[in-house]
């Protein structure tokens, strides 16, 4: 099965896919996210919109069990709208969304107004680089990647290149927002300050904002990590494809001696 996600109705069953790098019974935060964002895009809407923000709140471990898409349109307006999605793994909440969109409208705008470009060398200019050690299965194993600036499995910002080689839901193609989302996802191992085998920096939560949606099948993480006391971090990351930058990510980190 090769695949994250079989959906049935409002069921997402995972499979082996989908765990993570801390513990193989739970999935790795990028799947759930990019539920979100699916829930999200398949909600009508009084004028087009396209998503602005999304924040995901990973109340608990998510398990590799079936979970619930619960979603509910929290404001209905001609320029947003809000909308709230629930993960439930049987009757307990694991992940909470709230996804910001806005109206679709075209607007001129002063050159110096746009997003800086993007001048780091393109994927087939990068190191290509795998994961290692025990993070190298499950969703770790459908990823391709290639680092342009830092290292990955080194300590300090990177920059890196993700391509999703499997599909999230079994026979669709991901939207652009959601690979944007599942990308944003990668900051902390992206730009971790300290070592994967002594030290654990799990994310609470996802913060992803956009300009635009982002073009083509590769998309840049240009990522590092602060560190501050009792435990406490973020990561954050500029996202950008071929033709700039079109949106941030930043995490809030739980850091743990191993």
């Amino acid at each position: 099965m090769d695949f994250i996600y079989d959906v049935n109705g409002a069921v997402a069953t995972p499979t082996a896919h989908a765990s993570g790098p801390w513990d193989p019974t739970m999935q790795h935060g990028s799947p759930p996210s990019a539920l979100i964002v699916r829930a999200a895009e398949a909600l009508p809407a009084k004028a087009p919109m396209r998503i602005a923000r999304v924040t995901v709140d990973l109340l608990r471990p998510v398990p590799l069990s079936p979970l619930t898409i619960v979603p509910e349109i929290v404001r209905e307006g001609r320029k947003i709208q809000v909308i709230a999605v629930s993960l439930r793994a049987g009757e307990t909440e694991v992940v909470r969304g709230s996804v910001l969109r806005v109206r679709r409208e075209a607007v001129a705008l002063p050159a110096e107004a746009t997003a800086p470009a993007m001048t780091l060398p393109l994927p087939e200019d990068g190191l290509d680089r795998h994961i290692g050690g025990r993070r190298r299965g499950g969703f770790a194993s459908g990823l391709e990647m290639r680092v342009v600036r830092g290292a990955f499995d080194e300590p300090g910002p990177a920059a890196v290149w993700y391509h999703f080689k499997r599909p999230f839901v079994r026979g669709e193609i991901a939207s652009p927002a959601m690979l944007a989302m599942a990308t944003g996802d990668f900051c902390n191992g992206s730009s971790s300050a300290v070592p994967f085998e002594e030290y654990t920096f799990i994310n609470a939560d996802l913060s992803v904002s956009l300009t635009r949606e982002p073009v083509g099948d590769w998309i840049l993480l240009d990522s590092e990590s602060w560190y501050g006391d009792e435990g406490r971090a973020i990561a954050f990351a500029g996202l950008a494809d071929a033709r700039g930058y079109f949106g941030r990510a930043i995490q809030s980190i739980i850091l743990e001696k191993r």
